[in-house]
Formats: C-alpha cells, sequence, structure tokens
C-alpha cells in the first residue's frame, strides 16, 4: 500500500509506532521497522544522550529499515538537554524524527539541516497547522481516544480527522484507538495517510514490557480507562488501577488548589517503571488507550502488521467495493 506517509518514510505498510516511554526501546522499534512498519524509539526513556547514541546503534545492528526516534517536550519536572539528544539522533544517522508536546518549533533548523523529517504528535486542527508552519514534514492526529495526553479539547478521532483533512496541506496520519484493519481503512477513509498505534503494540511478543502488562491490555475493556491530572490541564488517559484511583481521589479531595506535587509520587517516570518493566501493576499511573478493548491477543510484530495489511486489503476490495455492486 502505497500512500504519501510510506512514501515520505520509506516504509512498506502505512503504520507507525509511536514513542512510548519506558517501552519505546530497540527491540520493538527494529521488529515494526522490520515487518515493513515505523519503529520508533523513546529518546527520553535513555537517561543520557549517551545512553540514546548506545541505543540507536543497537537498533541499526538489529534492522537495515528505516527506523525514528521519538522527543517529548513537556512540562517536565527538569528539563532534559535537548540539543545533546538531537546531536545523538543526527550522528546516528536517523531521519525521522517523531516530536510531541510543546512546539518543536526552536529544534527544527538543527533537525531540517541533518535531513531529518518531522513529524510532529497534534491533539488539534490548530496545533497540527502550526505545525505546518513551522515546517514539519507530517503530523500525527491525536484523537480523544488516545492513552497518554490527549490535550483539552476532547474531540474524537470521527470529527478531528475529517478536519484535519479540510486544513492541513502535509500528510497525517490518524492515532489514537487505532488496532486492526478497521482503523487503518477508517483512517484512510478520513482522508489520513495511515495510522499510528501506541498501547496496540505494547501487546506484542517483542515489547520489552512485563506479561503483566500485556494481559492487562488483552483482559481490560474499552471502559478500562481514565483521565487524570485534568485540573492541571495536563490530561492524561491510563488504564484504571489503586494508584489512579488515589490520584482521583486526591483530585477530587483538593479541587481546584491540586497541584503536580499532589500526584507525583503517583505519575513521576520512576513509578511507572515498575509497572511496565517489574509488573507491578498497582505503582503508578500508566499511559493506556480505550483501544485497549480491542486487544485480544499478544501477537509478534510481523503477524500483527501483516494481518493488518492483508485484512485492509480485503476491506477495501471485497466489503467496500463489494457494496457498490456491479454496475
Amino acid at each position: 500500500m502505497k500512500t504519501r506517509i510510506t512514501e515520505l518514510f520509506g516504509i512498506q505498510h502505512p503504520i507507525i509506532q509511536g514513542g512510548m516511554h519506558y517501552v519505546g526501546y530497540a527491540e520493538l522499534a527494529s521488529a515494526v521497522s522490520n515487518a515493513g512498519g515505523l519503529g520508533i524509539i523513546t529518546g527520553l526513556t535513555q537517561p543520557t544522550p549517551e545512553d540514546l547514541a548506545r541505543e540507536i546503534a543497537r537498533c541499526r545492528e538489529m534492522t537495515d529499515k528505516p527506523f525514528g526516534v521519538n522527543l517529548t517536550f513537556l512540562p517536565s519536572f527538569k528539563e532534559p538537554p535537548y540539543p545533546e539528544y538531537i546531536q545523538a539522533i543526527v550522528e546516528g544517522g536517523v531521519k525521522i524524527v517523531e516530536t510531541a508536546g510543546r512546539s518543536p518549533e526552536k529544534y527544527m533548523p538543527a533537525l531540517h539541516e541533518a535531513g531529518i523529517k518531522v513529524i510532529h504528535k497534534c491533539t488539534s486542527v490548530r496545533h497540527s497547522l502550526k505545525a505546518q508552519k513551522i515546517g514539519c514534514d507530517a503530523v500525527s492526529v491525536d484523537g480523544f481516544e488516545c492513552g497518554g495526553h490527549p490535550g483539552e479539547d476532547d474531540i474524537p478521532n470521527f470529527i478531528l480527522l475529517p478536519r484535519a483533512a479540510e486544513a492541513l496541506d502535509i500528510p497525517f496520519v490518524a492515532s489514537g484507538g487505532m488496532a486492526d484493519a478497521r482503523s487503518l481503512v477508517a483512517s484512510l477513509a478520513l482522508g489520513a495517510e495511515g495510522m499510528n498505534m501506541g498501547t496496540r503494540f505494547i501487546a506484542t511478543k517483542e515489547a520489552p514490557v512485563h506479561e503483566n502488562v500485556k494481559r492487562a491490555l488483552v483482559d481490560a475493556d474499552e471502559l478500562q480507562t481514565r483521565l487524570i491530572m485534568r485540573p492541571l490541564r495536563n490530561t492524561e488517559r491510563v488504564l484504571n488501577n489503586a494508584a489512579v484511583e488515589e490520584i482521583l481521589e486526591i483530585e477530587h479531595d483538593k479541587g481546584e488548589g491540586v497541584t503536580i506535587d499532589d500526584v507525583r509520587h503517583l505519575v513521576a517516570g520512576g513509578q511507572n517503571r515498575k509497572v511496565l518493566q517489574e509488573g507491578d501493576m498497582d505503582a503508578a499511573a500508566w499511559s493506556c488507550g480505550m483501544v485497549a478493548g480491542l486487544i485480544h491477543d499478544v501477537p509478534s510484530c510481523g503477524e500483527l502488521i501483516d494481518r493488518i495489511m492483508q485484512e485492509a486489503e480485503d476491506l477495501i476490495r471485497r466489503r467496500l467495493t463489494g457494496l457498490l455492486g456491479k454496475h
């Protein structure tokens, strides 16, 4: 399947594995890229730029296909050394960067100078237009269904994607709620050039997370996610657990007076790692999309992507074309 996204990134299938903290390591990124999609290493999961350089080298040993690095510019407790992370990306020969969070504008000249294509994750049409204006090559349009940070507009993809298609000139992929061939075909129908999957890729054989996490995704339905940090305007969609219930209780009790310090111990990265790496499922809040309701197995990345592409072709050629009847 050829789209503007497969052409832009030199990949076989229009499927991207989005950056995910403590999940986007070389094992997963290389598996997705080897399967014909675009795998992405999560830059800030690596504690230092030197660690990122090593992870990029490790990924290179596992695949000769294109892969990218995610750099997230979020309000963080201490700003990471972004120029040094970018230097590691450039020196590692990576040609695709997924940016997220705040605008990457001040880093765009350095990225483009190195011949790097930038896809920025946006949760609204206005942010997508800004990304286009500052020179991003593509955007990943993130609907309200998504795991992680859905923004504060609460617009689901059935509205957001066609609005993006009306407004944008650069190509975009659909993100949030993406799980299977139906997601891909629907995204293409709504104007996207492919899809970005996060949560779905956590439930794969190669995802370097604890088996408890994969089991939780298979067992969960679409009603199991919660929105935390809404009063802080830093909303995050997470899978419900004891830590999440505690956060919601704190937010309820403190009301408008709640601060990040009140919940930091339940959302900070170190605690998050206890869930994803050690399988302590109640240790912290962890990002998860509503798409958990569509996850029923733990295939390899190759099996997952092959299945999506085969079923997408069947959907388009048989079901959709068949509905038109004979003329």
